[in-house]
């Protein structure tokens, strides 16, 4: 066959290429034992490491998704090349100059696309360097030095210049025999009215390696006022380029991010320079995207999964960079390792701020990173009045699942009870329950494949009208049964069943005294149809409270509340109704009473003397009151 890659020389890169410094290029290894190596399996997605090669037998194999071959099956399947393309490219790296067939060696019209493809990148990244030595490249040169970087930095990170005119690029890869149509297909050329120009022009180039570091893209950055096009101009999607799969500074962080479990995300490529160069290895950059999924994958080959591992995010501290960070924290639970961020100060980029402060200060941004949960929640928490009960109570709503997503338990149980410190509960073990059944929602619903709230929901559709849920705040369904909920419940019954026994005293209390949101809804109810005192010699007391339910739902367990038995065995009387009258008015009182030490906690020692008072004078009457309803009970109502 034509172009047939001689079987001698396959055999020679076979032989030549090690198994295990192949893989290594795209994950991390550790001793298996036995000669053996291990890691998470590339080719599908897994905690923990079944991913195995044998550098004696060459071989490798996934105890999990059964994939397995030599150094050239993995390329192959890896990076979905061809067989010759495969060979040419391991060949390339061994330094052996390949024999076809047909005679001749590595003729170009033989080589696979994607080989061809990376040649021309290869070329064309030799190509911008060189242009940026020339007179034309000086505006390129001094935007580098305006930025902190000299020609050595140029070089290591391969920086170059892509001169003004239409078709220099593409001249210069035309003499190298590539064709047109692969110069359009490569994204390094574009149509024009006459042919292909170059797409890149007069702009400072990077080229963007992929994690074998070959180079599969550039990003362009603009120099000149009369450039009309974006100020960072990239590849386009190419058989090569995707943006989404791709990470800028890769293939130099690889073996730092490896050996030190960490990953330092940042915005742009002058960041990565800035970073590397400060002592930072282990920065990396997306191409003009959101970090995404294809780049999650990538890091978690290479940090392992271990649990000691840490991502760490730099966005600036403007609202955009904040919504990043926020954008960032939605993968957050995707890597095993501890997510972070690291807000850069003043709204300065690395870049900036080791222009401005030095290399020390670029280094020190990374360590005072904070957890990146700690920082959602901070953001969740600052949308929201904690100086107001509902304030509270829908920070804790929206807090608390960010919490409950935790994987790490310990971690999780810590953040609970920090989470009880930002909104000033005193009571953490409440919080720390509340996150507890949120985790046990969560997985419960992973092991069931639904949502159980929507199973609750569709039986609630399908039962009698008396026993449908009230409604309740998201997540799971308030157990309206419980001891904490069940003397409200009691006191209700109460005032639907036996107003004349709670009456006038029942009408005084506010909804608010109510602590399971459904209960009060109800109570509210009851006072639009004129309250409990409305009872008295009126048959339409109950159908009014109905009536002013505002839905079905509420309606159904206002039914539930009057008809549902008592919980005494005796005939229910005014003493019997004191207590609960008592109970419900004491928590309340006692509730409000850890509100105002929470907000006490909350002002701290350099608080307005005047309000420090008023609030402390407000805590000394509830007390007073909460003790003269324990001693003296309904007399004290």
């Amino acid at each position: 066959m034509a172009g047939r890659i001689n079987d001698d020389d396959v055999k020679a890169v076979r032989d030549a290429v090690p198994i295990d410094a192949v893989v290594s290029e795209y994950l991390q290894l550790r001793s298996a034992g036995g000669g053996n190596l291990k890691g998470l399996c590339p080719f599908h997605d897994e905690k923990s490491p079944s991913f195995h090669v044998s550098p004696a037998k060459g071989l490798y194999h996934c105890f999990g998704c059964q994939e397995g071959g030599d150094v050239v099956d993995f390329i192959m399947k890896l990076d979905h090349l061809s067989f010759a393309e495969t060979i040419e490219r391991l060949a390339s790296q061994a330094g052996i100059t390949l024999r076809y067939e047909e005679g001749g060696y590595a003729p170009g019209r033989q080589q696979g696309e994607r080989t061809r493809l990376v040649e021309a990148h290869k070329a064309a990244a030799q190509f911008y360097v060189e242009q940026l030595d020339g007179p034309e490249a000086e505006i390129g040169r001094r935007f580098l030095a305006d930025r902190g970087f000299d020609q050595a930095a140029a070089q290591h990170f391969g920086v170059g210049y892509s001169p003004a005119g239409w078709d220099h690029l593409t001249r210069f890869l035309r003499g190298r025999g590539f064709s047109d149509k692969e110069l359009i297909l490569s994204g390094l050329s574009q149509d024009g009215r006459r042919g292909p120009i170059d797409r890149f022009r007069g702009r400072l180039m990077w080229p963007i390696r992929d994690i074998a570091g070959d180079v599969v893209g550039f990003g362009a950055r603009k120099l000149r006022d009369d450039d009309n096009g974006p100020k960072y101009l990239n590849t386009p999607e190419t058989p090569l380029y995707r943006k989404s799969q791709v990470l800028y500074g890769i293939d130099l962080a690889k073996k730092e991010i490896a050996k030190t479990n960490r990953a330092v995300v940042v915005e742009g490529y002058t960041d990565v320079m800035a970073c590397h160069l400060a002592g930072v290895t282990t920065a990396i950059a997306t191409c003009g995207t959101s970090f995404g999924e294809g780049h999650i994958k990538i890091l978690r080959r290479l940090l392992m999964d271990n649990s000691g591992s840490e991502v760490v995010f730099t966005f600036d501290g403007d609202a955009a960079g904040q919504k990043a960070a926020l954008r960032a924290f939605e993968d957050d639970q995707k890597f095993a390792a501890q997510t972070s961020i690291a807000i850069t100060p003043g709204g300065m980029d690395p870049c900036d701020l080791r222009l401005a402060k030095g290399d020390a200060a670029v280094a020190d941004l990374v360590e005072s990173r904070t957890p990146l949960f700690e920082f959602a929640l901070r953001q969740v928490v600052a949308r929201h009045n904690l100086d107001t009960t509902v304030g509270r109570a829908a920070a804790l709503d929206e807090a608390a699942p960010i919490v409950a997503n935790i994987k790490n338990s310990s971690i999780q149980h810590e953040s609970a009870v920090q989470l009880a410190g930002m909104l000033g509960i005193l009571d953490t073990q409440f919080v720390v329950r509340r996150v507890g059944q949120l985790a046990r929602w969560a997985r419960e619903r992973g092991r069931d494949g639904q949502d159980p709230s929507r199973t609750g929901r569709r039986a609630a559709q399908q039962a009698p009208e008396a026993t449908q849920p009230p409604p309740g705040p998201r997540g799971p369904a308030l157990n309206l049964r419980s001891p904490a909920h069940r003397v409200e419940r009691e006191l209700l019954k109460l005032a639907l069943q036996r107003p004349d026994l709670v009456s006038p005293a029942f009408d005084a209390y506010g909804a608010d005294e109510f602590t399971a949101p459904p209960y009060a809804t109800v109570r509210r109810c009851i006072e639009d149809a004129g309250g409990a005192q409305s009872a008295a010699g009126d048959n339409t007391y109950l159908a009014r409270v109905r009536e002013a339910a505002p839905d079905d739902t509420v309606r159904s367990l206002v039914t539930e509340l009057a008809v549902e038995p008592l919980h005494t065995r005796r005939e229910p009387d005014e003493a019997y109704a004191g207590v609960q009258l008592v109970a419900v008015r004491l928590a309340a009182v006692n509730h409000r009473v850890t509100e105002i030490r929470g907000a006490l906690q909350r002002l701290g020692p350099n608080a307005d003397p005047q309000h420090l008072a008023a609030v402390q004078n407000e805590l000394w009457v509830l007390q007073q009151y909460g003790q003269s309803l324990r001693e003296r009970g309904y007399a004290a109502l």
